[in-house]
């Protein structure tokens, strides 16, 4: 699928369901076959459903690959988002992976003179995506191939929704935590260049029964004392220290709440994140979606700068590699935000994806 130049992966799929004999029959008949077990099994379902799950296999190894690897399995199969400065996927695979050359970083200091850092990086995740697909088959059937029909179909529209999440949102990984933000607002009071203060606002559906909290990673060097701990619970919550299954695993701050939930149940909390080490200047205040995703329009990232230090330039940056939204972007951009009164704020409109990174990046002088 990878090397078709037509662009069209469901009608590659589609042909293949329609005809085992037919060339796409012979070659994707591996894959399509086990969609048969599909609920009312038409051509395009069972396309969708393979489609789907192609694509959220991919964005579960976004999250724990290298980002070059990543980025080569967008590239190879025409996922959002294209790189900067193009309008599209190429048609050819050695064109597409010749575009990822021109991302800064991705590949080194120096950009590639030929495709083979790509090559190395396709072969290394081809071999991921499809162990990960193949261990899924030998399980999915029936109605647990609906999910992906709606994953397929979207992929093709531009959107990948997730388990027919009306907000749009992509599928979560099997890890996330199981609640959708219908409202974050992220307020950050810097001192100098660094960050103080950190107040988050949130609005959570729960997902399932029983979710009776919410974790954050606290990124300060705290050790899991509870008495040094850096997150602070302002209302509707109280703290408590989360270490690891394993020896290594980041330790945890866990937001409980007075309550258990129900599916679809509603809850607000509010808790601040304080660095009181303040030896890290910041290049950018960073939001990562490690659950059901925030609804469109529920993200609002909020920064207040110390008045003696103002930075040169900001702008909000969204789904990117950390080596792109360090870009500049050019003058007239939109993405670029006023900083003369010492303050920025920045929402985003979209829905933000599980598995993603949003947020304010900062230029100094």
């Amino acid at each position: 699928m990878a090397r078709r130049r037509d662009g069209d992966p469901l009608g590659a799929l589609r042909r293949a369901v329609e005809s085992s004999l037919s060339g796409s029959g012979t070659i994707l008949g591996c894959l399509v076959d086990p969609t048969a077990s599909l609920p009312a099994a038409t051509p395009e379902l069972r396309a969708s459903a393979i489609w789907g799950l192609v694509v959220d296999e991919i964005g579960k190894l976004g999250s724990v690959v290298e980002p070059r690897e990543h980025y080569v399995l967008l590239a190879a199969f025409r996922l959002p988002p294209v790189p900067d400065g193009s309008a599209g996927w190429a048609s050819n695979l050695g064109d597409r992976f010749g575009q990822l050359a021109e991302v800064r970083g991705l590949f080194g200091e120096r950009k590639p003179l030929s495709n083979t850092p790509m090559n190395k990086a396709w072969a290394g995740a081809l071999e991921m995506l499809s162990t990960a697909v193949a261990r899924k088959l030998e399980h999915l059937e029936g109605e647990g191939w609906l999910p992906y029909v709606d994953i397929g179909r979207s992929a093709t529209a531009g959107t990948v929704p997730g388990d027919g999440c009306p907000e749009g949102c992509r599928a979560p990984s099997e890890g996330a935590q199981p609640v959708l933000v219908e409202r974050m607002n992220v307020t950050v009071v810097m001192h100098r260049r660094m960050a103080l203060r950190r107040i988050t606002e949130r609005d959570v559906v729960a997902r399932e029964d029983g979710v009776d909290g919410y974790d954050v990673y606290a990124g300060t060097g705290w050790t899991g004392n509870l008495a040094e701990i850096p997150v602070k619970a302002l209302w509707n919550c109280r703290v408590a220290a989360v270490r690891g299954e394993y020896s290594g695993d980041p330790v945890l701050a866990r937001l409980r709440f007075r309550r258990k939930l129900r599916m679809n149940e509603t809850y607000t909390f509010v808790s601040e994140a304080v660095d009181g080490n303040l030896d890290e200047e910041r290049r950018w205040i960073n939001v990562k979606v490690d659950h059901h995703g925030v609804a469109p329009g529920g993200l609002t990232v909020r920064v207040s700068f110390d008045a003696e230090c103002l930075p040169e330039a900001c702008w909000w940056y969204a789904e990117q590699l950390e080596v792109e939204r360090l870009r500049r972007p050019r003058p007239g951009d939109p993405r670029l935000l006023d900083v003369r009164d010492g303050f920025v704020e920045h929402t985003f409109e979209g829905c933000c994806h599980p598995r993603e990174e949003y947020g304010i990046a900062i230029r100094w002088p």
